[in-house]
């Protein structure tokens, strides 16, 4: 694993605002020769704590600018119940993230759609036919001052 110091944390802060940044301007921008930090680069891939790169994407533009957050109980709370709903999930365009958390409920999802009544839909149609989802509680994103998600 690579060594977290002060210099990493620079280039995993500018990478996380700008993962297209050219090797030059990272390493003008955290302090380094361009060799020693394409070299730090390299190390923080290699080791896993850089996991990937994404594209950044505008929802509205996409169509799908409508962001709700559900908290979903199960009525069960076995490994094939929470398999079998971890996989509708998966296979479910709608939920971008899906993650198992502590709490009254026992996960948390972030849904985009198209509106309220594709959110509607998939509420009912998707979440509403799961065997074992006994509560949900829907959370309508109003605006994001802060979002760093990736």
């Amino acid at each position: 694993m690579a060594k977290m110091d002060e210099l990493n944390r620079k280039i995993l802060r500018e990478l996380s605002r700008d993962g297209r940044i050219s090797n030059l301007d990272l390493a003008e921008r955290v302090g380094l020769s361009p060799s020693a930090c394409l070299r730090r680069v390299q190390e923080l891939e290699r080791s896993g704590v850089i996991l990937g790169y994404r594209a950044v994407l505008d929802g509205e533009a996409m169509g799908t600018g409508f962001v709700a957050y559900a908290s979903v109980g199960l009525s069960e709370h076995t490994k094939a119940a929470q398999e079998a709903f971890e996989k509708a999930m998966i296979a479910a365009p709608e939920c971008r993230e899906c993650h198992n958390i502590t709490g009254s409920r026992e996960y948390l999802l972030r849904i985009e759609a198209e509106s309220l009544a594709a959110y509607k839909r998939f509420h009912t149609d998707v979440l509403g036919t799961l065997p074992h989802v006994s509560a949900l509680t829907t959370y309508v994103v109003m605006g994001s001052p802060k979002d760093e998600r990736a």
